[in-house]
């Protein structure tokens, strides 16, 4: 089997996912702006509310790319982590690996090889951008009513 076809499977399964966490992010915070000013409470309040519902849909965007490392460790030739287990089970392990990937904190107890590491460096990149969006929105929302 040649070497394109499992790059291609890699690059569409990936590409899924980073889609799936972006439109899941574009969604919660198109509903945070549409929702917050309506909201009955003080802009301080407003704004602890969003901090707390963005930073659900960020835990909810890194299990997602746990389920990601689940399902394509199971597919042969893939490749595969390196590192201490947790004894924990491998779910926790692949979403340790993803809160660790995701924050771009990358501690380097577990490694990637093989065409995962495809699937942890758009996890990367695509956490720096989730991130940093979600910053940005915050950012905009303190400015709107912070000093009323």
């Amino acid at each position: 089997m040649s070497t394109a076809l499992p790059l291609l499977a890699v690059f569409a399964f990936n590409s899924v996912l980073v889609l799936t966490a972006i439109l899941l992010h574009y969604e919660v915070l198109y509903q945070l702006a549409r929702r917050l000013p309506e909201v009955g409470i003080t802009p301080r309040y407003r704004v602890l509310l969003g901090v707390g519902v963005i930073f659900i849909a960020h835990v909810i965007e890194i299990w997602l790319f746990a389920l990601g490392y689940l399902i394509s460790l199971r597919v042969e030739g893939i490749g595969g982590l390196v590192g201490e287990p947790s004894g924990h089970g491998a779910l926790m392990d692949y979403a340790y690996l993803s809160f660790i990937t995701f924050t771009t904190v990358g501690y380097g107890d577990l490694v990637a090889h093989g065409y995962l590491r495809y699937l942890t460096g758009v996890e990367a990149l695509t956490g720096l951008i989730l991130i940093t969006w979600s910053a940005s929105f915050l950012f905009l929302e303190m400015q709107k009513d912070w000093n009323r």
